[in-house]
């Protein structure tokens, strides 16, 4: 049996590769998340609660999830939502997610951002809200987005406490300012 030279040993190895990738990204229904479409959010079935709650929330008629949780700028969104994708794909495939779900901080900001930038007429009048280490809108406003608290079943599991093998004194409960999602 004759053996394969390294060139064509490479481009099967590329072929298998660039086949999973496509097989991968075509269950995942990877073109859907190019879209703003809010039931994108929802192909992940972790989400699910996360999309019925902001279909039942005041801002279902006001914005989505990509006018809240990505810039607004073209190259920032494509680039928020490349890394979203990178960092939701490993989650799900390692499970190694908090649950309930949390905003990571990155994405806290920018959340934050677009607050400010729809609610500029109101929150302009407002003295320090715009100032480094103001509160954040969800700190009040939490349920504005989702309604009240969703999760995903079971109970809170904090990442940090769960890789140190520790469970921390608020472990319980998470933070209102980083648990809204």
């Amino acid at each position: 049996m004759p053996s394969l030279s390294l060139p064509a040993l490479c481009a099967v190895l590329l072929g298998v590769l660039a086949g999973v990738g496509v097989a991968t990204f075509d269950y995942a229904e990877g073109t859907s998340y190019l879209s703003t479409d809010p039931a994108a959010c929802a192909n992940c079935h972790i989400m699910q609660p996360q999309y019925d709650s902001w279909q039942k929330s005041s801002h279902h008629t006001a914005a989505t999830c990509v006018e809240c949780h990505l810039p607004e700028a073209f190259v920032a969104k494509y680039v928020a939502k490349a890394e979203n994708g990178w960092n939701h794909s490993r989650g799900f495939t390692l499970q190694d997610f908090p649950e309930p779900i949390l905003i990571t901080p990155g994405n806290a900001e920018i959340l934050h951002a677009n607050c400010l930038r729809c609610h500029a007429d109101f929150v302009h009048a407002q003295d320090g809200t715009w100032a480094e280490g103001a509160p954040r809108c969800v700190r009040c406003h939490a349920s504005v987005g989702h309604g009240e608290s969703v999760g995903v079943g079971g109970p809170w599991r904090g990442l940090d406490a769960e890789r140190a093998g520790t469970e921390s004194a608020d472990a319980d409960s998470p933070d209102t300012e980083t648990s809204h999602r």
